[in-house]
């Protein structure tokens, strides 16, 4: 599904995605985005209800027919060979409708669910980085989860709460059918589920709302301590992210058990009002019968009717405990569709040269300091320009701005080609990535064979491209050498591949894709030592012919550019080649006299 619904748009009208995090949304939100789904499929929702009204039909039908029975034996006369052939039929056609009912009710659940995931997960490939930033990958990553699999877990109760309630509406039918007396009667019980739900339902809804956030909270801790597992040996600090799992595990464990005694407490209430109804049904059948109003039968049926009922009335109202819990984790997935997908923006065709542009750029985070300052720069098409400087200067930061990965604060990041001048922020999603490639220090293998993991840049690559793109890169050695060539899988689970392999990987598939401008971010950093050499080769191949922006890991990197920015602060200090900065004596002579010192190696490791 690629339009918004009405609950979409509205929600993007007021802003409820914003750069506060990830909305929840509310309970009517919640069931119009269900609703929205389920009439895509209108005709698996007519079977679905048609089945359910067979079953919920034989349910009621055959308590009737026994008082009818009961009747016919108190007569006297022939034996009623009619009423149990009836009662036989019945049982058998609610047997079928009630398996075919759940078999239609699970499918529809299942396709259902499946659109909605589809469509959460799309929403969240499409999230602003600042959105994702803001509410935390824990956060995230428990939506479409955690949270998203306890929705779909629930699927099969919707079957059955479903034909509960078409049941529970025959059934009112069928004891006004009887005497509208017993039909009062069996309203009686009908306040006290009033009472306890009233009692129940907000208090449920804040206590599961609460677990689900909890529950996000421990997602978090536990994704920062397996993320940043490198550290937390390096500093000692198991002991203390243990700590902080199992602190947020008992806060969640605490939340789940404030919810199960508040549920607990709701079954007993159900459990009187299901002896209140039927002492209320018999007793009424009791004086009703000795006026001679009803017959004996009709109260037998009134009373087996209602009995009937508990399974139903149970399934209804016991089940808000896991309507609840449902719904809770549904207005959080559903939270995330709330968020604004991006606007639309030009669509314009990638031309072969582009000049990159950078016009008074400011950016900062959030409220904190600014990161970068006032920068102005260009980068004429087919070269190459290195951003170095000190940890924190701002490289990345102008790196992800010229990508177009987030807005700047202020100013402006041009693209001029044959077609004209296009800001990055203005040109389309779905057409940016044709313009301006990105080459990230950490680089995802997909799970497929290695051939699957190259081409998804660019689909429908025919063999000889890929050779040309892995040679360029000097990854075709160790590809032929795999056990089964491109075909090998990688990925978790298969075939590993080493940090350089890795980016050599990702070069190649930037290769494939061709875009006339390409920004490396720190591309060769997880080479170490003795794989630098390789990775600058492929990636001096990619740049080659291209407008290119390298955040330099070496610089000998750096050196390799056409010309160098030094960054400090936020603001360029310095920019030219590598031999007019030497010649200035400043900022980055002083880099390269450290670079160069004697008893330090040209490939070390230390980041400018």
């Amino acid at each position: 599904m690629t339009g918004r619904s009405g609950v979409e748009r509205e929600a993007g009208a007021a802003g409820t995605g914003g750069a506060t995090g990830l909305p929840v949304a509310g309970g009517r939100q919640s069931l119009r985005i269900l609703g929205a789904a389920v009439r895509i499929h209108r005709r698996q929702a007519a079977i679905a209800l048609l089945w359910t009204m067979v079953a919920a039909g034989g349910a009621v039908g055959g308590p009737l027919l026994l008082g009818r029975l009961v009747d016919a034996g108190r007569g006297g006369g022939a034996y009623p060979w009619g009423l149990v052939v009836a009662i036989g039929v019945v049982v058998l056609v609610a047997a079928a409708g009630a398996a075919l009912s759940l078999r239609a009710t699970e499918r529809l659940g299942v396709t259902v669910t499946a659109d909605l995931r589809e469509r959460v997960v799309e929403r969240t490939l499409t999230l602003r980085p600042a959105t994702l930033e803001s509410a935390g990958s824990g956060e995230v990553a428990s939506r479409v989860t955690e949270d998203l699999e306890n929705f779909v877990a629930a699927v099969p109760l919707v079957a059955e709460v479903l034909r509960a309630a078409v049941t529970v509406v025959l059934s009112a039918a069928g004891f006004l059918a009887l005497d509208w007396r017993l039909a009062l009667a069996f309203l009686v019980v009908f306040p006290v589920y009033a009472v306890s739900l009233r009692a129940y339902l907000p208090r449920a809804a804040r206590l599961y709302a609460g677990e689900r956030r909890l529950a996000a909270e421990r997602g978090r801790v536990l994704l920062a301590s397996l993320h940043g597992r490198a550290t937390v040996h390096a500093y000692g600090m198991a002991g203390l992210q243990t700590r902080r799992v199992a602190a947020a595990s008992d806060d969640t464990v605490i939340a789940a058990l404030r919810a199960a005694r508040s549920h607990l407490w709701f079954s007993k209430s159900m459990n009187a009002a299901e002896a209140i109804g039927l002492s209320a049904v018999l007793l009424a059948g009791y004086w009703l019968v000795r006026a001679d109003i009803v017959t004996v039968g009709a109260v037998t049926g009134a009373a087996l009717l209602f009995h009937r009922l508990f399974t139903p009335l149970g399934t209804l109202l016991l089940s808000f405990d896991d309507v609840q819990r449902a719904q809770a984790s549904l207005a959080r997935t559903a939270g995330v569709l709330l968020v604004p997908p991006p606007e639309p923006g030009a669509r314009r065709s990638a031309p072969a040269s582009v000049t990159v542009t950078v016009r008074g750029l400011h950016h900062a985070y959030g409220t904190g300091p600014g990161v970068l300052r006032g920068v102005d720069l260009t980068v004429p098409p087919g070269t190459s320009l290195a951003l170095v400087g000190s940890s924190g200067a701002g490289k990345t930061t102008l790196a992800n701005l010229l990508a177009g990965t987030f807005p700047p604060s202020a100013g402006q990041v041009i693209l001029s080609g044959a077609g004209g001048d296009v800001a990055v922020t203005d040109l389309d999603p779905g057409v940016l990535r044709d313009w301006v490639g990105v080459v990230a220090q950490e680089t995802h293998v997909f799970t497929g064979s290695l051939r699957d993991d190259l081409t998804y840049a660019a689909p429908g690559c025919d063999d000889d491209r890929i050779l040309r793109a892995l040679t360029a890169v000097r990854a075709d050695g160790w590809v032929h050498a795999l056990p089964g060539g491109w075909d090998t899988p990688v990925g978790a689970g298969a075939h590993a591949l080493t940090a350089a392999q890795v980016q050599q990987l990702a070069l190649a598939r930037m290769l494939l894709r061709d875009p006339p401008v390409v920004v490396l971010d720190e591309a060769t950093a997880e080479a170490g030592s003795a794989g630098a050499r390789v990775l600058e080769s492929a990636a001096a191949a990619l740049i080659r012919g291209r407008t290119a922006v390298v955040v330099a890991h070496r610089l000998t990197q750096a050196r390799a550019c056409d010309r160098i920015a030094v960054l400090d602060d936020g603001r360029i200090t310095e920019i030219g080649t590598h031999d007019e900065l030497l010649a200035r004596g400043g900022a980055y002579a002083t880099l390269w006299a450290a670079w160069k010192a004697p008893g330090v190696s040209a490939t070390r490791e230390q980041r400018t």
